[in-house]
């Protein structure tokens, strides 16, 4: 046995226990939430819960975790049969040498990379693919940040193997270092789409108390901010916000913000 076979061999073990860690997080995400809904099965009838949508989203990655680990598990198998030998076979195999087992495990890696590609992931990367000139909310600033700094951006492309957005700041601030345009490569994380402009009831129907990202009026930049008025309450096409850290006289303007500019807050959002 070569040590680069058993290389290859040791790192996907870790990533089968990467994986497996992983599952076990989700799963007991999902227990947490049957905890809830059988203590308390009325929340989901109360307005803005969104427990159903994430049980919802638990179970999708369940069952990608878990085709996932089906693929790197077959890997794995196919990786020690290329190890053992098995008479005049195994050593014809051997004498192959190292080019053989190279084709081997690279076109084992194919066909695991393309099974690993579920329907819902499919469908999630060519979603991001259509955003394609389209203006989303961008995190412009890494994760280990003190805050989040999110801009209105320009998709100019989406690399569905790397799932990097290439986005354009058409226009920063005045504070900005450059005058100029500036370009960003960003995660998948980093990026929520905005409702469509020409339909209203694409987007969410926050109620008052609600905390969203939404933009500043006469900027390009996003705030945390509170609905007031919804926009379908007040049918109209604007939500009603009361931006954090606005304050005026004492106390906070209510400020209109289009329903298209508005986007759910995300997780663990610093400002």
């Amino acid at each position: 046995m070569s040590s680069p076979d058993i290389g290859s061999i040791l790192e996907s073990s870790k990533e089968l226990d990467r994986v497996r860690k992983e599952e076990e997080d989700v799963l007991s995400e999902i227990n947490k939430l049957h905890k809830k809904l059988q203590t308390t099965p009325e929340v989901v009838e109360k307005p803005g819960d969104n427990s159903l949508a994430r049980l919802r989203l638990l179970y999708t990655q369940a069952k990608d975790l878990s085709e996932n680990e089906a693929s790197i598990s077959n890997l794995l198998i196919s990786q020690i049969d290329a190890l053992l030998p098995t008479g005049p076979q195994g050593q014809t195999r051997r004498r192959i040498g190292k080019e053989g087992n190279e084709q081997k495990r690279k076109r084992v890696k194919t066909e695991s990379d393309i099974s690993r590609l579920t329907p819902s992931m499919r469908h999630q990367l060519e979603t991001c693919a259509s955003l394609k000139g389209e203006q989303v909310a961008a995190r412009v600033t890494p994760r280990n940040a003190d805050k989040d700094e999110w801009f209105v951006v320009k998709v100019i492309h989406f690399d569905k193997e790397s799932k990097e957005f290439e986005v354009l700041d058409e226009e920063p601030g005045d504070d900005e270092e450059s005058s100029g345009q500036r370009q960003y490569k960003l995660p998948m994380g980093n990026i929520i789409p905005f409702p469509k402009i020409n339909d209203p009831s694409s987007a969410p129907d926050f109620p008052p108390g609600k905390h969203v990202l939404a933009v500043y009026p006469g900027t390009t930049a996003l705030y945390k901010a509170t609905v007031v008025q919804g926009h379908r309450r007040r049918k109209t096409e604007d939500y009603v916000l009361e931006f954090d850290d606005d304050e005026e006289d004492g106390s906070l303007p209510q400020r209109t913000v289009p329903f298209h500019k508005v986007v759910p807050l995300p997780d663990g959002h610093r400002q």
